[in-house]
């Protein structure tokens, strides 16, 4: 079983970057692909960015496109957003997911671990 945890959120102004990660604890997930979602409250969670189990394929939603980056560390088992350019809308829950697959998916429902989120505020 794989358990993620994400950390780096915090508060930061328009304009201002962070870089999230997410660490695996037990089984390494040398072989997953992970994403990330957020959560805003009252919204649905949706996707954010993907990427492949080498690396090689990414994702990313259209509204943090140029402006995320998602990248991992096999050797770590740890997946990282880095968050440049940061908006209010930004504000959410940060959720990173692992699922048993190679192949990267901005589908929720295709993900069989999730983390316990990170919060990101960013203030006007």
């Amino acid at each position: 079983q794989v358990q993620l945890v994400e950390s780096g959120g915090g508060l930061v102004q328009a304009g201002g970057s962070l870089r999230l990660s997410c660490a695996a604890s037990g089984r390494t997930f040398s072989s997953y692909a992970l994403g990330w979602f957020r959560q805003a409250p009252g919204k649905e969670r949706e996707f954010v960015a993907a990427i492949s189990w080498s690396g090689g394929t990414t994702y990313y939603a259209d509204s943090v496109k140029g402006r995320f980056t998602i990248s991992r560390d096999n050797a770590k088992n740890t997946v990282y957003l880095q968050m440049n350019s940061l908006k209010p809308e930004d504000t959410a829950v940060y959720y990173c997911a692992a699922r048993e697959n190679y192949s990267a998916s901005y589908y929720a429902r295709r993900y069989d671990y999730w983390g316990q989120g990170t919060q990101v505020t960013v203030s006007s």
